[in-house]
C-alpha cells in the first residue's frame, strides 16, 4: 500500500460526519499532522463572487479575504487547476501571510460545476511539493468532498 492510499484511507475513517466544517477542521489538522515541513494548511471558501474567505485551518494567523486576482490562491479558484508553486517569492502577486513561506500548493475544489473554496498549503521550505505531493493532497481533497455534505453551501 502506497503513502498516498494509505493517508486517504486513514482520513476516510477520520470524517465519520456529513458536515463539512468539521471534516474541514478534521482535514487541515491531519494533513499538518502527516506531511513534513509545513507551516500552514486551510481552506479558502468561496462565498461571494470572486473572493475567496478563510475557513478552518492550522498555523499562523491568515490573510483574508483574497480576490480571485491576487496570488496563488486566486489563480487556482481563477483557473480551478491546481497550483504548484516552488518560490513564492517569484510570484509578483503573491500574498504574504507569512514571511517564512517559500513554497505553496493549492488545490481547488469543485462541486458540480462551481467552485466551493480551495485547500492552501504552504511551507518554508523551497520547493517543498513534488508532484506525488500534489497527486496526495488533490487524493485527500477528494475524500473530503466526498465525505462532507457541501452542496448546499456550493450555490
Amino acid at each position: 500500500m502506497t503513502n498516498a492510499t494509505m493517508h486517504r484511507r486513514q482520513l476516510a475513517a477520520l470524517l465519520d460526519t456529513r458536515d463539512w466544517l468539521t471534516n474541514a477542521a478534521q482535514t487541515c489538522a491531519f494533513i499538518k499532522q502527516q506531511i513534513d515541513e509545513l507551516n500552514w494548511v486551510g481552506f479558502y471558501l468561496q462565498r461571494q463572487p470572486r473572493t475567496l474567505a478563510l475557513g478552518p485551518f492550522q498555523g499562523l494567523p491568515a490573510c483574508n479575504p483574497i480576490p480571485f486576482d491576487q496570488g496563488v490562491c486566486g489563480v487556482a479558484a481563477r483557473t480551478r487547476q491546481t497550483q504548484r508553486v516552488d518560490d513564492v517569492h517569484a510570484v509578483p502577486d503573491h500574498i504574504a501571510c507569512d514571511a517564512a513561506s517559500r513554497s505553496e500548493l493549492v488545490v481547488p475544489l469543485v462541486v458540480g460545476d462551481q467552485l466551493w473554496g480551495v485547500l492552501d498549503l504552504d511551507s518554508p521550505q523551497p520547493a517543498r511539493f513534488s508532484f506525488e505531493d500534489q497527486t496526495m493532497i488533490e487524493g485527500l481533497c477528494a475524500v473530503f468532498l466526498e465525505a462532507s455534505d457541501i452542496e448546499a453551501i456550493a450555490a
